[in-house]
């Protein structure tokens, strides 16, 4: 299965721009035989929002916005996209991860973990991120600060994904390195889109990467150019989560001793 990442500059606020710069790397991918596509978070709108209007202005609803729409049409040729959309609901706007596959809406995950200003214009997603079947493949989605911590990754091994798809917009140096650690952890692939460029005094980091269950990057971009990368896995080596011939990452956990984990306090 060949799965890759798109690193992009995006421009806040201009979706019509946007939309044409995800174009261009739709066609790359496809020009690449891509099984599975991840796009970075927010890639419809951008992020650096000076105000809740324009962020308003530049969301859309899931499934029927521009992006959403053209990333469906996309995917019908047989292929999955996971991508970060500024959502517009009834109720307000979620910094969302779209999954569509097959010319279908698969999934919609809301971001849990809100960064900075996040908070000023997104509500908090209130559901465990999901794990979606893809050509038998189990795969989670996740974004962008979800990756500190740690429970995250986790609660999407125990749910059974083999590979977690991860759209982000990193300004902290730490998360390529951390999600090697969260690849270790569950034995499990990960594939982190990122952004690169600078929006409103934010630069972010690109080095879009996708890592093995052992941590290997194996595949991985710079951080400045734009474009895509990818590598060919086999999903199925994650269900294996020996670390050594005498332990399991799984198995030798000890969930009666982690109950602080789930304390509020």
């Amino acid at each position: 299965m060949r799965i890759a990442v798109g690193q992009m500059d995006l421009l806040v606020g201009n979706v019509d721009e946007n939309l044409i710069r995800i174009r261009d790397i739709l066609e790359k991918a496809e020009k690449a035989d891509v099984d599975v596509l991840v796009l970075p978070e927010l890639c419809n709108s951008g992020y650096a929002f000076k105000n809740i209007s324009e962020a308003i202005s530049s969301a859309e609803p899931i499934p029927e916005g521009p992006v959403s729409r053209g990333l469906l049409t996309w995917s019908g040729g047989g292929r999955l996209v996971v991508a970060g959309i500024c959502e517009r609901t009834p109720e307000g706007l979620y910094n969302s991860a779209m999954a569509v596959a097959n010319g279908e809406h698969i999934a919609t995950y809301h971001k849990i973990h809100l960064f900075l200003n996040e908070k000023e214009w997104f509500l908090p997603g209130q559901e465990v991120p999901p794990v979606i079947d893809y050509k038998g493949y189990q795969f989670g989605l996740m974004v962008c600060f979800d990756w500190a911590f740690p429970e995250v990754t986790r609660v999407l091994t125990l749910n059974g994904a083999q590979v977690i798809l991860h759209p982000a917009n990193l300004v902290l140096p730490y998360c390529q390195d951390a999600m090697i650690t969260r690849s270790i952890e569950n034995r499990v692939f990960t594939a982190t889109a990122n952004r690169v460029g600078t929006e409103r005094g934010l630069a972010f980091s690109g080095a879009s990467q996708i890592t093995d269950v052992k941590g290997n990057r194996i595949a991985k971009m710079n951080t400045k150019e734009t474009g895509l990368v990818w590598a060919d896995i086999e999903p199925s080596l994650a269900d294996d989560k020996s670390i050594t011939e005498r332990n399991d990452v799984l198995a030798d956990r000890r969930p009666s001793l982690y109950r602080r984990l789930t304390q509020d306090d």
